[in-house]
């Protein structure tokens, strides 16, 4: 894994703000940054002298996996250059840690994507729309979410076949969204901001009416995704009691852990320190519910070989079930880099609480259930499954590369969502201005990017064409 280095260190926003208390000598004081850091700089990247080889990065962090399934992952990465890219935060963290940054900090999401998005339902059963996976947040420069947002959608648009126009405008209505929701950000009350969310209905207006009625097909069926749902996809009924399917290597039952317990043991030890997580109302609603069984399932593509298991759980009876997903949480691959400090917003000691306490900072609507929990000395977060979540599949078959503008156009607005709710919104509309001269230079930098991607994603190629990495494509 590479060392961390002496990066260039800014005034923190916080101390800023201390000194320009109003939002017109805040917006200032982001104005002045660019004294320091023109806009124009952040459309820079030229690979490192001493650049690791991205295979080696992403190989080391094998060590702390399970490593059957380690090979579903490589796999999983080499689908495509888009693939590749969700799989390498820690490459592409790497790379952008040696650039000049503003020093305005934000709690960043860390492995920011076109595929990181989502609708969700809200704790009052409303469908919003914003970022969706927390596992690398971190307090950190705004300037690193943009960067890779931007980067991916250029990966993305090839990878749906767009052109490099469409892929241009598509940066563009991101950065331009990012900037105009960010002035607006700024002169809001901080309790509507803290309130603020996405809902349904203001994604339906943002969009053109060409795109409606395909966003509404996406609620639509993220409305079907509950636990009901998931009791008939995901079980089955054995002796009148269901039990989780299994379905190698993705789902799998295990009777007892490595080290000697049972699976269903040390799951309950588990839960009873989840619980000690949540507020007294959640704990009261959870302890209506009886652990009925409990499986391993792999998921995502970065996060292959990450411990995560599946909690199958009933009330009063079948027909009330819950189900729980416990997934292992490591280091950030921010924590590296980042010279925010871990202070009393998100405590550093438990990787678990770190994912937690971030997407609280910054997703409009968390999980009821979201909260942490240790096993055998390793770091997990539990939220609900598929509790009415539902994204957009960028996938060449399943998404109209026509409409990425418009998507990114959402994509950049939760994500000034996120980053107004975390940092100092006032100081980010200041330096941004109008936008034009940062979406400009993230064009620049988005373009340059993908092309390295491409190449790390080639020698990933290579590396499983010559054995250097064990590949299982699922096939």
């Amino acid at each position: 894994m590479p060392v961390a280095k002496d990066l260039p260190t800014l005034p923190l926003a916080e101390t800023i703000a201390q000194n320009y208390p109003s939002v017109a000598d805040r917006r200032a004081a982001g104005k002045a940054l660019r004294q320091r850091v023109k806009r124009s700089e952040l459309g820079v990247y030229g690979p490192p002298q001493d650049r690791v080889d991205p295979v080696d990065l992403i190989t080391a962090q094998a060590a702390d996996r399970v490593s059957a399934l380690v090979p579903i992952r490589y796999g999983r990465m080499l689908a495509s250059p888009f693939a590749f890219l969700r799989g390498s935060a820690a490459v592409m963290m790497a790379d952008m840690a040696p650039a000049p940054t503003t020093g305005i900090e934000v709690q960043a999401c860390g492995d920011m994507h076109v595929s990181n998005f989502g609708v969700f339902a809200s704790a009052e059963r409303n469908l919003v729309f914003a970022i969706n996976d927390f596992d690398e947040t971190y307090p950190g420069p705004w300037e690193w979410d943009l960067k890779r947002l931007t980067a991916s959608i250029v990966v993305a648009g090839r990878y749906l076949g767009g052109d490099r126009a469409l892929c241009q405008d598509s940066v563009q209505a991101a950065v331009k969204a990012y900037g105009e929701h960010m002035a607006t950000y700024a002169d809001l009350p901080y309790l509507d901001l803290w309130y603020d969310s996405i809902t349904e209905s203001e994604l339906l207006q943002k969009l053109p009416d060409s795109a409606e009625k395909y966003a509404q097909r996406v609620l639509d069926k993220a409305r079907d995704r509950n636990h009901l749902q998931v009791l008939d996809k995901m079980t089955s009924l054995v002796d009148d009691r269901h039990h989780i399917i299994e379905s190698p290597p993705l789902v799998i039952r295990a009777e007892t852990l490595s080290d000697g317990p049972t699976v269903v043991a040390a799951v309950e030890e588990l839960l009873q320190d989840y619980l000690m997580s949540l507020s007294g109302d959640r704990r009261f609603l959870l302890s209506r519910y009886r652990l009925v069984d409990v499986a391993h399932k792999v998921v995502g593509v970065g996060s292959v070989g990450t411990r995560c298991w599946v909690l199958y759980l009933e009330g009063k009876d079948a027909s009330d079930p819950l189900f729980l997903q416990v997934k292992e949480a490591q280091p950030s691959a921010l924590a590296l880099y980042s010279t925010a400090r871990c202070d009393h917003r998100l405590p550093d000691h438990h990787q678990g609480r770190r994912v937690v306490i971030g997407q609280k900072l910054i997703q409009g609507s968390p999980d009821i259930f979201l909260g942490w929990g240790s096993l055998n000395d390793t770091h997990y977060y539990i939220r609900q499954l598929r509790d009415m979540k539902g994204g957009f599949k960028l996938e060449p078959d399943k998404f109209p590369v026509s409409r990425l503008p418009d998507y990114c156009t959402l994509c950049g607005w939760a994500l000034a969502l996120a980053h107004a709710k975390s940092g100092d919104a006032a100081m980010l509309t200041g330096y941004i201005g109008k936008a034009d001269a940062l979406a400009d230079a993230l064009v620049s930098f988005a373009e340059t990017y993908a092309d390295q991607t491409e190449r790390d994603y080639d020698r990933l190629v290579v590396a499983a064409k010559q054995g250097q990495i064990p590949v299982d494509c699922e096939n």
